[in-house]
């Protein structure tokens, strides 16, 4: 995998939505892949509660006939944080301050949770050859 591609890809949604305050990449079972968050935030522990909530809504949209769940959003009093399906195996958190426009970070998040999706699953790329 790309680490170098993924870190510029949350860099690039962070400066493309003003409010945005951290992001991170995890397994759809809560494994932390990437992060890019605040000392103040444990980003192994978002990574697992994010996996846990978006699996809660994964079902309840299966459960009521939703079809097939594509984000969530909680509201706090501080801000929101907004998890995404990336695909069946990982998922997207993005934490917002009181000041993000989360009709804006949809919009730009679709094309983001595309690239990522490819970066996650794109193959490991082949070691050199011994001596080059």
């Amino acid at each position: 995998m790309d680490h170098k591609a993924l870190a510029l890809e949350m860099r690039g949604l962070r400066e493309q939505v003003t409010g945005i305050t951290d992001t991170a990449v995890a397994a759809a079972d809560g494994l932390l892949i990437a992060a890019d968050t605040a000392d103040s935030i444990d980003p192994e522990s978002l990574a697992a509660l994010a996996a846990a909530g978006l699996g809660l809504a994964r079902r309840t949209a299966s459960v009521t006939d939703r079809g097939t769940l594509s984000r969530t959003v909680t509201y706090g009093s501080h801000g929101c944080a907004a998890f995404y399906a990336v695909g069946d195996t990982a998922l997207m958190v993005v934490l917002g301050d009181e000041g993000l426009d989360v009709d804006r970070l949809h919009s730009a998040t679709r094309p983001a949770l595309d690239r990522i999706g490819a970066i996650l699953t794109a193959p490991a790329p082949a070691p050199a050859p011994e001596g080059v």
